[in-house]
């Protein structure tokens, strides 16, 4: 039987802890997740807004994603990259949504958010993709 690649992800040093899920925090990364994702479709607020918002709705998806599977991030990226592992999703999705936690760093902590409408509807995308794919996740048991 092969390894767990989440398995393979935790340990001293390494980026994620097991953890047993918790149901009311995963409802809550859900609905925090989703409502701050319907926001950020909102064309009347700003880009800048819109591109916080629609990041910290995939962070919220995915990491709600990852705690149905028992596992805590040491680090907040790993959201994103394990996202083949526990939704089923590929580079098309974990890519742009890494390219965006990198985006989001830069404008955090040296002021140099370079951000435009196509990353933010791409952003958006992507969210709405992990959104989908943990409302089928759900559907399946």
């Amino acid at each position: 039987m092969a390894a767990d690649p989440l398995q393979n992800l935790s340990g001293p040093g390494k980026p994620l802890k097991a953890e047993p899920p918790d149901a009311a925090e995963t409802a809550g990364l859900l609905r925090t997740g989703r409502a701050r994702l319907q926001d950020a479709a909102n064309p009347a607020l700003s880009l800048e807004s819109r591109f916080d918002l629609a990041y910290n709705a995939a962070h919220a998806l995915c990491l709600a994603a990852l705690r149905r599977k028992g596992w805590r991030p040491g680090q907040r990226y790993i959201v994103f990259q394990v996202l083949p592992h526990t939704l089923g999703l590929g580079p098309e999705v974990w890519r742009v949504l890494d390219k965006c936690h990198n985006t989001r760093n830069l404008g955090e902590y040296e002021g140099l958010l370079d951000i435009d409408e196509r990353l933010v509807a791409g952003l958006v995308e992507a969210a709405q993709q992990v959104d989908a794919a943990l409302r089928r996740a759900a559907e399946a048991g």
